[in-house]
């Protein structure tokens, strides 16, 4: 494993940018707030137990920030260097780490890597290559080696001006030893940064060896949670945790119930009634969990596979914490309660998990790491339980609820 000893207590807190900020989709009348909306929230991010913001695209881009023109330079609808500094220099102040989103695999048409013509791919034909049939988004080059200094040219430019790390987007369309050739030339000045991988799916120890990335996001843990939850099998869920137990032997996968490219977890769930034993199984499970910003407070919104799609899911946030509306205030405590739980026990960040006991809509398990261990008990029916607990003992559970045994 590469990862630093830091992202052991990480929790993040991921926000889209351009959306929260109000700059894309564009509205009539609306120029939008820029990085600096995001300070009247960093306080917010505090109290609700996160570590540190993991941010979507704020380079300069044509559209929504994943057709990237300029990577040195700062969104012009996101302000500037001074933004970002102000930014960063905030978060820091409060304990906060940053996360950058790098969009290393695809660029937009407006970008200087089109002006030199081995930096981008071409299909038989002589066209350019895109990423999965998206014309605006042209495709790297990733063998020629020019690119590789630019990507570690950027990735560095950013870490020396206050970044931690990189969650490196569409990772699984780049070839793994692309990002071999890449990421050594980072720690070797960056020994302490993070970089993560978009890898929905396939071998991810594999890609994880070849590539050196630290982590990849566990699509595979988040698919089972609300499969599991919907279908009131369990069983699919204790399944997927073997294959996650395995995944540990490698790396500690980044994990979710929600980010900015799936449909919101109030509304992916038939029961909202749910949203609390899926938050539960996150963050009491291995992993560098983050919470998708909205989602503390029970957004809905779907995702739909059409122009203008995610937008839903990447919405505007009002101007500081003060304008949410009250009905999410529960749901955020619920999140405080379960992200301090994991802060005091941070040995969870790399815990395997046994069955304990295994039915359609109960389901016991032990986290385990060492001489630490905790029992964590979920029951989805509306109807109570009583389960088997640590060693002899039994756990009474009300419908529909979790419950957590030291």
């Amino acid at each position: 494993m590469t990862e630093a000893g830091w992202v052991q207590h990480a929790v993040w807190w991921q926000i889209y940018p351009l959306g929260f900020a109000g700059a894309y989709p564009p509205q009539p009348g609306n120029a939008g707030g820029g990085l600096g909306k995001l300070l009247p929230w960093l306080d917010y991010a505090i109290e609700m137990g996160a570590s540190g913001l993991l941010l979507g695209p704020i380079f300069a881009s044509e559209t929504h920030g994943y057709d990237t023109v300029d990577h040195f330079r700062i969104d012009p609808r996101l302000g500037g260097d001074d933004e970002f500094d102000e930014l960063v220099a905030a978060a820091k102040s409060r304990g906060l780490r940053v996360i950058l989103d790098g969009v290393f695999n695809h660029v937009g048409r407006r970008h200087a890597a089109l002006g030199h013509d081995n930096w981008v791919r071409r299909g038989p034909d002589g066209s350019l290559a895109n990423f999965e049939g998206h014309d605006s988004l042209v495709a790297l080059n990733h063998a020629e080696p020019a690119v590789a200094d630019y990507v570690s040219d950027v990735m560095k430019h950013w870490l020396r001006r206050g970044a931690d790390g990189w969650r490196l987007d569409a990772a699984y369309a780049t070839p793994a030893e692309f990002w071999a050739t890449v990421l050594p030339r980072v720690r070797a000045e960056f020994p302490e940064s993070y970089a993560f991988g978009e890898v929905i799916h396939g071998d991810y120890a594999d890609f994880v060896t070849r590539s050196t990335l630290d982590s990849v996001t566990q699509y595979e843990l988040w698919k089972a949670t609300w499969s599991a939850l919907n279908d009131g099998n369990f069983f699919e869920l204790s399944w997927a945790l073997e294959r996650h137990n395995g995944f540990l032997d490698t790396f500690v996968p980044q994990t979710f119930v929600g980010n900015h490219d799936v449909t919101r977890i109030a509304s992916r769930l038939t029961d909202e009634r749910h949203i609390p034993l899926a938050l539960a199984f996150l963050l009491t499970t291995a992993g560098t969990p983050s919470i998708w910003s909205g989602d503390e407070q029970g957004f809905r919104g779907v995702k739909e596979d059409r122009a203008g799609g995610d937008d839903a899911v990447r919405p505007e946030f009002p101007d500081e914490p003060a304008g949410l509306a009250p009905y999410g205030e529960k749901l955020y405590r619920l999140h405080q309660e379960l992200i301090g739980l994991r802060r005091r026990n941070p040995w969870l960040h790399r815990a395997r998990t046994r069955t304990v006991h295994l039915a359609n809509q109960q389901f016991v398990y032990e986290a385990y790491d060492g001489d630490s261990s905790l029992v964590v008990a979920l029951n989805a029916a509306d109807e109570p339980a009583v389960v088997p607990g640590p060693g002899t003992d039994k756990i009474e559970l009300a419908p529909q609820s979790w419950k957590v045994v030291s």
